[in-house]
């Protein structure tokens, strides 16, 4: 019997020394989890401090901006627009934010450091997407309804229209190369990519793309173009230093790939995937994806605050904006904002390259 019992005594100790380690392995982690989201606090107190500008938040399906504050993470109020507004944009020389009302066929101007309505322009026929050539001469719109390309001249007051372009179907974003020559854009239902020159205002070359082209993004030389498939699980790498565009390399990122912006450390660029509900880091340099993470609710727009630690996302499914740890991909804070929040821009942002 006692042979027994000191077998049975034997048979316990196991159970109990890893009933202890299990304590000692939770308490590690649940240390380690509290010092991620200290960590995460902190980084996001650190980003607001050396912010001084408003973050902008266009919500499309409520026709209005939502204007947060940095310093504390609040909708401080929020600015209305004209009808169905799809995409929001920051001018080069960042003197005005600006709205594009499809809907409305019209512009809001905004000031992107008192939150103030500068002007609305209107006669502008159906603009969804919008983008100022870098030398700031040239405003290309895109109709997505009316299928065509609008390119204005601008004298730093007004918008004259030069031509209007017919395009295939639901042309949907555009890029202009840094020399402020060529603009490239999108067509979503066709599944396109055209370049047209500026200067001229015609037709350089058109190429088939995967399905549902959305954003697009040049390298700062120029001689490549990245451009997300909403409708597949990658982007693709366009080679546009030829008379003709030409695909190089498709870069497998995450479902729904959409929207890019930049890191701001002359390497990455970051693209949302908005049906994976993940963000991926590509180096632009070297054409391939390094790093992955979650980002909730429909990733779409994105900014990177100006010291470079947090990517602001836009998630759209879900009235949040998703502030995420760039150094570790964890999620540090959402913000409460409007339905379908597309665009997001703020003056305090990290270089655009």
């Amino acid at each position: 019997m006692q042979g027994a019992g000191l077998h049975a005594r034997m048979c316990a100790r196991p159970a109990r020394y890893t009933g202890r380690r299990f304590f000692k392995v939770f308490f590690v982690f649940l240390i380690q989890r509290l010092t991620l989201a200290l960590a995460g606090a902190l980084l996001v107190a650190a980003s607001a401090a050396q912010a001084a500008n408003p973050i902008f938040v266009l919500n499309s399906l409520d026709a209005n901006v939502s204007v947060i504050d940095p310093a504390t993470w609040k909708e401080t109020r929020r600015i209305a627009t004209g009808k169905e507004p799809h995409h929001i944009y920051l001018t080069p020389d960042e003197k005005s934010v600006i709205v594009a009302n499809a809907g409305s066929d019209s512009l809001t101007f905004i000031d992107p450091r008192t939150a103030e309505v500068q002007r609305v322009v209107r006669g502008t026929m159906d603009p969804y997407q919008l983008r100022f050539s870098p030398d700031m001469k040239w405003f290309v719109t895109v109709a997505n309804r009316l299928n065509h390309i609008d390119i204005y001249r601008w004298d730093g007051k007004e918008l004259v229209l030069a031509k209007r372009i017919p395009s295939s179907k639901t042309p949907s974003h555009i890029w202009i190369d840094s020399k402020s020559t060529t603009a490239y854009a999108t067509m979503q239902d066709s599944d396109e990519l055209v370049a047209v020159d500026l200067a001229t205002q015609t037709l350089k070359w058109r190429v088939k793309t995967g399905a549902m082209p959305a954003d697009v993004f040049g390298t700062p030389d120029d001689k490549h173009l990245l451009v997300g498939l909403t409708g597949g699980d990658h982007v693709e790498v366009y080679d546009v230093t030829g008379p003709q565009a030409k695909l190089v390399k498709n870069i497998p990122t995450g479902e729904g790939a959409h929207a890019f912006r930049a890191l701001g450390d002359g390497r990455h660029v970051f693209v949302g995937n908005r049906v994976a509900n993940t963000v991926n880091k590509i180096d632009y340099t070297k054409l391939e994806s390094v790093a992955q993470f979650k980002a909730p609710g429909g990733p779409d727009c994105m900014e990177v605050t100006a010291d470079g630690k947090l990517l602001l996302v836009s998630s759209r499914w879900i009235k949040k904006i998703s502030v995420i740890d760039i150094a570790t991909g964890q999620l540090v804070r959402q913000v409460k904002v409007g339905k379908s929040p597309h665009g997001i821009w703020t003056v305090d942002h990290a270089k655009r390259y």
